[in-house]
């Protein structure tokens, strides 16, 4: 018999981020741990993950920051909200060009951007470049893990696309076992898409808020991760309550769990 010892100083950069990434599927801190080891293999602000589904508004799974404010929640509200994703551009090229089950990588500058993104969300937070793993699926949609650089850390050379093209599938994998995990966990999974075709006049925002109060947070946390208020958190919840026919929070639990 023979035996080896496999220990992390024997790891290459890549092999590192894979184990720890691996190791933090469907745990909480999942996104911020792994921003902190795709930080140890190049130099990145924040990353996020959503995703476009044809005719609907994006849904934005993951996102967290290593800068003292973060602004990924900010972003994908204008996002969102502000319609940009219509007119986004961007992903064309993933989706014509990807195999299947393969994944593009892109590299998208402010100058790439039409003026109302460009200013909405490149300049107004200091956002330089971004390097996204793009992975299309069958229907037109696409899945897009996306990491940010901001003014003051330069732009993506090519050793940082290399880096990244090494992990980039398993990464990708990853990133969707995870979501899956944590949403047969979740109380909300499956909740707004029930709302959305039940009840037509929920705008996005009311959305939001009752996604994440089934998910628990606070009105606090919900004001935090949203880039709100609470007094309109509340608005929010209050409007939905009543296009819902409902009252209290306890109700919208046993209004989706029936459901």
């Amino acid at each position: 018999m023979a035996s080896w010892a496999i220990t992390p100083s024997v790891f290459r950069p890549e092999q590192h981020l894979l184990a720890r990434v691996v190791s933090r599927i469907g745990a909480p801190g999942f996104a911020q741990d792994t921003l902190a080891g795709l930080g140890g293999l190049l130099t990145i602000g924040s990353w996020s993950v959503y995703e476009l589904l044809p005719g609907r508004p994006p849904r934005m799974h993951l996102s967290s920051s290593l800068l003292p404010v973060d602004t990924t929640a900010a972003c994908f509200a204008v996002y969102r909200d502000g319609g940009l994703y219509r007119s986004d551009r961007s992903f064309d090229a993933a989706r014509r060009s990807a195999a299947a089950d393969g994944a593009v990588l892109l590299k998208t500058g402010a100058d790439d951007m039409a003026e109302p993104h460009r200013q909405a969300i490149y300049e107004r937070h200091a956002m330089l470049e971004r390097l996204s793993v793009v992975q299309p699926d069958a229907g037109g949609g696409v899945l897009a893990v996306n990491l940010y650089r901001h003014l003051g850390q330069g732009c993506f050379a090519a050793a940082d696309i290399e880096r990244l093209a090494a992990v980039a599938l398993p990464l990708v994998a990853a990133v969707r076992r995870h979501i899956d995990c944590r949403s047969s966990e979740d109380p909300a999974a499956g909740a707004r898409e029930w709302l959305q075709r039940h009840r037509p006049g929920l705008t996005d925002r009311e959305l939001d808020v009752l996604e994440l109060l089934l998910r628990g947070l606070t009105y606090d946390g919900i004001a935090a991760q949203l880039g709100l208020g609470v007094g309109t958190v509340k608005t929010y919840r209050a409007r939905a309550f009543e296009r819902l026919g409902i009252h209290f929070k306890n109700e919208l639990f046993a209004l989706v769990m029936r459901a």
